[in-house]
């Protein structure tokens, strides 16, 4: 069965480029090994196959998955959420280009384009992207290509007026680049809402089982793509077979687990929420969010990440983030177990001291798909060991 748009979310996650093998029947599409193919005579390639890195049925096959679920009309999978964002970064802009991007953006986002394009004559200006008029003015101060933007933001969880700021860069001459990671397509569509552009690191949500690294690229527009579709072949950073294959597997049930997600995100945010020991909760479920009514309009739900605050400072953040059993320490987020990070020494090590930097009382929460109840407990008893 093939899918189509007009078909709910969790029928195109399973159906879309996943027609059973016509040879056995086989439901679930084989898993393509091979690094080349043979051809009937000079030239003459079986549908299109030739090489690995050019192609792969597998990875099509995601490919076709991921512009289904993100109404897109072409995808492009990497070996990771950086390599997809370096390879569009390269596809899409030259030298003396420049990238107006969050001011909470991701740490390795920022590296990448700060550190590692930068030399490469890309110029960068972090904004504050709910300031429309600061984005305006950062964007019509240099030859801006991109305006970059994740939202829910990570780790600050910001929300972002999609449609606003596609207008603030489409007038401009620029493109918008939406890193749609922390909601997934499951929640939040941003080509439908303006984007020209989505990035994801696969290895989160879409993967969601914390056992493959993966990126991705989905664009509607057909010479965007055929950019971006010269330089993932040109320069290889794609996924591999067996990568394709476990993402693919993981996107079948994102909408079941996102929904799950979400539930537990709430029911976390909201205990922390009536903690004395607790500063600030950053969640856009909440109805104190700055951005809850946008998070509202342009979400589905609300996702399963969750920031924390504490008055207690750095020393209660630390003491907390190390003190838990259900919640592992560990990088990287998405995944069906809950994980507990410390960005400002792990994922945004690499922006301490820049106006990105997060804050030190701050801990990141990507709440699995455990039951609420034993997050909750495990959360009460590693709070015991504030100083």
């Amino acid at each position: 069965m093939s899918a189509s748009q007009n078909q709910g979310f969790n029928t195109r996650a399973v159906h879309a480029g996943q027609d059973f093998e016509p040879r056995t029947g086989a439901v679930v599409p084989p898993l393509h090994f091979s690094s080349t193919y043979a051809q009937d005579g000079i030239g003459n390639l079986r549908d299109g196959y030739e090489y690995g890195r050019g192609g792969n049925p597998t990875r099509d096959s995601l490919q076709e998955q991921l512009a289904a679920l993100e109404g897109g009309t072409h995808a492009y999978s990497f070996s990771s959420g950086l390599a997809a964002e370096d390879s569009l970064i390269r596809a899409l802009t030259r030298p003396g280009d420049h990238i107006v991007l969050g001011n909470d953006a991701y740490g390795g986002t920022y590296r990448l384009i700060s550190r590692v394009l930068g030399d490469w004559g890309i110029g960068n200006t972090p904004v504050d992207m709910s300031d429309l008029d600061a984005v305006a003015s950062a964007v019509a101060a240099h030859k801006t290509r991109f305006v970059w933007v994740e939202t829910p933001s990570n780790p600050l969880m910001k929300i972002t007026d999609i449609e606003a700021l596609a207008k603030v860069a489409h007038d401009a001459g620029a493109l918008l680049v939406v890193d749609n990671t922390f909601a997934s397509p499951y929640l939040q569509t941003p080509l439908a809402l303006g984007a020209d552009v989505v990035v994801h690191s696969t290895t989160k949500y879409i993967g969601g089982h914390s056992d493959v690294v993966g990126g991705a690229i989905v664009v509607k527009d057909a010479e965007l793509a055929e950019k971006i579709g010269f330089v993932q072949f040109a320069v290889g950073a794609v996924s591999g077979p067996m990568d394709a294959f476990l993402t693919t597997r993981g996107l079948k049930t994102l909408g079941v687990r996102m929904d799950r997600h979400s539930d537990n995100g709430q029911a976390v945010a909201e205990w922390l929420l009536e903690r004395p020991e607790v500063e600030a909760v950053l969640y856009p479920g909440l109805p104190s969010h700055p951005g809850h009514d946008l998070a509202r309009k342009q979400m589905r739900k609300f996702g399963g990440m969750v920031s924390v605050q504490f008055k207690g400072g750095e020393a209660a953040a630390r003491k907390v983030a190390e003190s838990t059993s259900v919640f592992t320490l560990a990088e990287s987020l998405g995944g069906i177990e809950s994980l507990m990070n410390y960005p400002s020494e792990m994922t945004h090590a690499s922006v301490k001291g820049t106006e990105l930097a997060v804050p030190v009382n701050l801990i990141r929460l990507s709440c699995g798909i455990e039951d609420a109840e034993d997050l909750i407990a495990d959360l009460e008893q590693a709070f015991t060991f504030i100083p």
